[in-house]
């Protein structure tokens, strides 16, 4: 999905009831129960963009109520700084969720996610080793652990994530297998820019000269997956791509892997249903993305 695609809902345009405590949400949900409804909630940190607004839409379609949750959460950064600059934009969040009549913002603040003497870590092991796991110790921990506590507060039915966080997306999946969580983990395709950038609340943070350079991460990606198509080994490709990215302006490259779409074990030739994964620093600021091969 791009941008051009563009998001309509016919509902007349609402701002959602922002709840903040446990206790308030449940007593809606209950009342939501009552009536049979199906229930959908999309997790977020706020700073919503079009990738986002095609989730809630997802869950509009498919859901009689739907909740959106906004929670920075701390637990998943491994930086203070990063946490410090993350944006918090609940008045216009709010704005951009009207046009779809979402029925509750739950907007918790850390003391109700994480009060005094919280001792308990979901870690999901395996897959949140390689990737990003690697490169930020701690992160899918702290992921687990809040969509865990997201899922058992809503007592939703289904929830929706965007597949730009791929291997976030397989850690929820796999978390909710193994602890029988009865609420259904849905996928939804990547949005992206016109230019191809796959969306981010990261990319306010570009400069300008930087966000055009941006660009080149999934222009590589795709000459990447070309050739592995073709029967290329993506040791050889990974270093024609590498060079390109720096030579057009990115400091650094995480990773670029080819790894299996279900348990993300690592690929040297494309066999099956593979995905290739991307990890790049820009103008100081980490992009990630991944695309079917």
């Amino acid at each position: 999905m791009t941008r051009q695609d563009q998001i309509v809902f016919d509902h007349a345009a609402r701002n959602p009831q922002i709840i903040r405590s446990l206790g308030d949400l449940r007593t809606k949900v209950a009342e939501w129960r009552k009536d049979g409804a199906r229930i959908g909630v999309v997790p977020t940190m706020g700073a919503l963009h079009d990738g986002h607004l095609s989730l809630v839409k997802a869950a509009k379609d498919d859901c009689d109520r739907v909740i959106v949750t906004l929670f920075v959460n701390p637990a998943q950064f491994n930086n203070p700084s990063d946490l410090d600059s993350y944006p918090r934009t609940e008045d216009s969040d709010c704005d951009k969720l009207a046009p779809f009549a979402v029925d509750v913002l739950y907007a918790p603040d850390v003391e109700q996610m994480y009060p005094t003497g919280f001792s308990t870590t979901v870690s999901v092991s395996g897959l949140t080793d390689v990737l990003c796991g690697a490169h930020r110790p701690g992160h899918f921990d702290g992921v687990a652990t809040i969509v865990t506590k997201l899922f058992m507060q809503s007592g939703a039915d289904r929830a929706y994530f965007g597949e730009k966080d791929f291997q976030q997306l397989q850690v929820v999946r796999r978390m909710t297998r193994d602890l029988d969580l009865p609420i259904e983990v849905i996928g939804c395709a990547t949005v992206r820019e016109r230019d191809g950038l796959a969306m981010s609340s990261r990319n306010e943070r570009l400069s300008d000269t930087a966000r055009q350079q941006a660009a080149g991460l999934i222009r590589e990606m795709r000459r990447m997956a070309e050739g592995l198509r073709a029967g290329g080994g993506v040791a050889g490709l990974r270093a024609v791509a590498e060079a390109q990215l720096l030579q057009d302006g990115f400091s650094e490259v995480d990773y670029l892997d080819l790894r299996r779409a279900e348990d993300l074990e690592c690929q040297e030739r494309l066999s099956g249903e593979g995905r290739l994964f991307a990890a790049a620093w820009i103008d100081g600021v980490r992009l990630i993305d991944n695309i079917a091969v």
